[in-house]
């Protein structure tokens, strides 16, 4: 399919705001024809990730344990054929959850009811399900349905061989009956840009979405807290993993 170059496009633009200069709207319109550009990329590298292959068979039928009790890995599909999975750094060496993860939940919260009407979503967490119930509690979260990998199967598995705390997410697809895997994100630490937050793309976290849209952009000093007020992430990260330090 052959489209209109962006540029040509931008200059359709009939925005314009209240005393703005020539050299803001000859700027704006530059950074349209980006903005465009990105709109381009980001359909087709997802155009991209929707025809992967579907990866590796599960191994076993993990058992999770709910607020009611052991579920099995498949039946939290519901009638879906999709399953996300956030693994939430919420082990039991914590005091309290990781802050970011805490954050971008809590985005995820509200778009978790809608989500859900076209695939399955479901966070788990190493920590005893009682401990994370009276969490969502806590937080006031509603929709997200959060589950304790009490015996640690599926996050070594797919989060960290040796049990790590750490984040985690996985795309499983059911098909026939069968359930494989079909993406997580994989950018390491190694694949960062100079001077840039350690991140994925595209990222999951709305916060940040919206910290770019703003002259300040990101503060790779700054992350969020439970508490709401912000502030550096590793004192954050050992205040609530004190077995970290």
């Amino acid at each position: 399919m052959s489209l209109t170059p962006a540029t040509e496009l931008a200059a359709k633009n009939k925005a314009n705001h209240p005393n703005e200069s020539s050299t803001y709207r000859e700027a704006r319109n530059k950074l349209l024809a980006e903005e465009i550009e990105l709109r381009r990329h980001i359909a087709a590298v997802a155009e991209k990730r929707r025809a992967l292959p579907l990866g590796g068979e599960i191994p076993e039928d993990y058992t999770l344990i709910g607020p009611n009790g052991p579920v099995k890995f498949s039946d939290l599909f519901g009638d879906k054929d999709t399953l996300l999975v956030y693994s939430y750094m919420f082990g039991p060496q914590r005091k309290r959850p990781c802050p970011m993860c805490t954050s971008m939940l809590g985005s995820w919260e509200a778009a978790a009811r809608n989500f859900m009407q076209k695939a399955s979503l479901a966070v788990f967490a190493r920590s005893p399900i009682e401990r994370l119930e009276d969490w969502k509690k806590e937080r006031g979260w509603n929709y997200l349905k959060l589950y304790s990998d009490s015996d640690g199967a599926f996050t070594r598995t797919y989060v960290s061989p040796e049990d790590a705390d750490v984040p985690g997410m996985n795309v499983f697809a059911r098909r026939d009956g069968r359930i494989y895997h079909f993406w997580a994100p994989e950018m390491s630490m190694e694949m960062n840009d100079p001077e840039q937050d350690p991140r994925g793309a595209p990222d999951p976290d709305t916060l940040w979405t919206m910290f770019d849209m703003t002259p300040e952009g990101r503060d790779p000093k700054w992350y969020p807290s439970l508490d709401g007020v912000g502030g550096i992430l590793h004192q954050i990260d050992l205040d609530a993993n004190p077995s970290a330090k």
